[in-house]
């Protein structure tokens, strides 16, 4: 696996700011201490959760939204990392193995021009390129008994989470996406807005649930789509929850869960969906943070999940330095840790 960084102890205590009388979450997760011998360390590993980084926008810009979400990987560790360790916030239960970066394959896409039908072909191929990364990696960490915490890149990467699950199981697998969009777009080549149209069609993805899908936003031919495939797709929409209120969060909750939870299902998280939030398609109307930690909690107490990805956040697009995308998403692979 060319593309994986594997981090040493000393990458990761890189991003560590120590002080004395505390300890924190990165002074006590785990690491790969033999890069040759990976298969073999994930599985006597004794963390049950597994780390790791996309460093890629390709399937962002082969989809025509905003750059930005390769930076999400460092953006996260600067954050966790940094954050006490302690009886509620267990460093230990991680192992951190690193990141999968693309450097050539980001180079040759920044120089392609999405307006140029050839040139957009091959950006659909470079993400088939990541997709097999993706695929593979996740496949070695389900397959050790661990579960995969997925951060960064666009939500191409559902594809190569959800494929990798499933064949790690041998069987398709259930998944629930928080997020403004269905993302289940035509399979016209592989960019962030079809991963989970070509899981779906390829056999990998069984029951699909959208949660707050935004009603400007989902065009009437994915509508009928998904509803041609009702048995096995359903959703909510952000403006019957929260502008309308025909329902509630919490029964919406509720339902989603009985929907993906009769098999392993996987939990996706589009920061898109989050209000005010820096991502590949900001939106000044969305759900709180409080309300998207929440749903991880929720969603991740279930004994059935099988991963957690956290997709779409550009923190390069935020107006200040402070960080907050980076805390944003720490908070969130804490409140599905201790839950899980």
């Amino acid at each position: 696996m060319t593309s994986l960084n594997i981090y040493s102890e000393n990458d990761i205590l890189n991003f560590v700011t120590k002080r004395k009388g505390e300890k924190k979450f990165g002074e006590k997760v785990t690491f790969i201490t033999d890069a040759t011998n990976l298969e073999t360390e994930l599985v006597e590993s004794k963390s049950k959760y597994v780390l790791f980084g996309i460093n890629e926008s390709v399937g962002v810009k082969a989809n025509k939204g905003n750059q930005g979400t390769e930076t999400a990987w460092n953006s996260t560790l600067r954050s966790l990392l940094n954050t006490q360790n302690s009886s509620l916030n267990k460093g230990k239960k991680v192992l951190v193995l690193g990141c999968l970066e693309f450097p050539k394959l980001m180079e040759t896409a920044k120089q392609l021009n999405t307006d140029n039908p050839n040139e957009l072909k091959k950006l659909y191929e470079i993400v088939c390129d990541i997709d097999e990364e993706v695929t593979n990696l996740v496949y070695k960490i389900v397959s050790a008994g661990k579960i995969p915490i997925v951060i960064g890149g666009g939500h191409n990467n559902a594809y190569g989470n959800i494929k990798g699950t499933s064949l790690a199981l041998n069987k398709p697998i259930n998944v629930i996406n928080f997020d403004a969009h269905t993302d289940f777009r035509a399979l016209e080549g592989r960019h962030s807005g079809n991963g989970f149209s070509y899981a779906f069609h390829e056999g990998f993805l069984n029951r699909y649930f959208i949660f707050g899908i935004h009603e400007n936003y989902s065009s009437k031919k994915v509508l009928e789509e998904l509803s041609a495939h009702n048995k096995y797709i359903n959703y909510n929409t952000f403006e019957a929850i929260a502008i309308r209120r025909e329902t509630t969060f919490e029964d919406e909750m509720k339902y989603a869960l009985n929907f993906v939870k009769k098999d392993i299902f996987g939990i996706e998280i589009d920061l898109d969906a989050i209000q005010n939030t820096a991502s590949s398609a900001m939106t000044p109307s969305g759900f709180s943070v409080n309300k998207t930690r929440q749903f991880v909690s929720y969603m991740g107490s279930s004994k059935k999940t099988a991963y957690l990805h956290l997709c779409e956040a550009a923190p390069l697009l935020e107006n200040n330095s402070a960080n907050q995308t980076g805390k944003l998403l720490s908070y969130l692979i804490t409140d599905f840790i201790r839950a899980n």
